[in-house]
């Protein structure tokens, strides 16, 4: 299979999260992928939370619900080990919607809202760093 070029940072659409046109950040020294969360509460095997937050544009205050989830320990670049909750969503990038793992994180502070890591990058996407939006101009073109 041949890869894709995809830049520094892009824009991706989350299907069933109803989220169009999210930053994404492609960080290569990150293992996992994270999308920014808000009110995450896990009672009674159901996890709740609501994407995004209300600096964001794209903000609705949807309140989202999973009974199929996991809780993973992600180690961050100043080696603080953190307990998450991953789910599992679909994500579309270049015109193809491709199953991705997202860990839940508080990402109020960061400038984009998703990181995309290696588990997902490896063997679709080839990085390079001069570019950027490289999907998101594709999709703009196809419309």
């Amino acid at each position: 299979m041949e890869k894709i070029t995809i830049g520094r940072f892009d824009k991706a659409d989350f299907p069933d999260l109803h989220l169009e046109d999210i930053a994404v950040k492609v960080d290569t020294g990150a293992y996992t992928s994270s999308i920014h969360c808000d009110h995450i509460v896990e009672e009674k095997g159901v996890l709740k939370c609501t994407f995004l937050d209300d600096e964001h544009p794209l903000y609705n205050g949807r309140t989202f619900k999973f009974t199929d989830y996991d809780i993973v320990f992600v180690k961050s670049s100043n080696g603080i080990v953190q307990k998450r909750y991953q789910i599992q969503t679909t994500i579309t990038m270049f015109g193809k919607t491709r199953k991705i793992s997202l860990s839940l994180s508080a990402r109020q502070e960061m400038r984009f809202p998703v990181l995309l890591g290696r588990r997902f990058i490896t063997r679709k996407f080839v990085v390079d760093t001069e570019y950027y939006d490289l999907s998101y101009k594709k999709k703009k073109n196809e419309h």
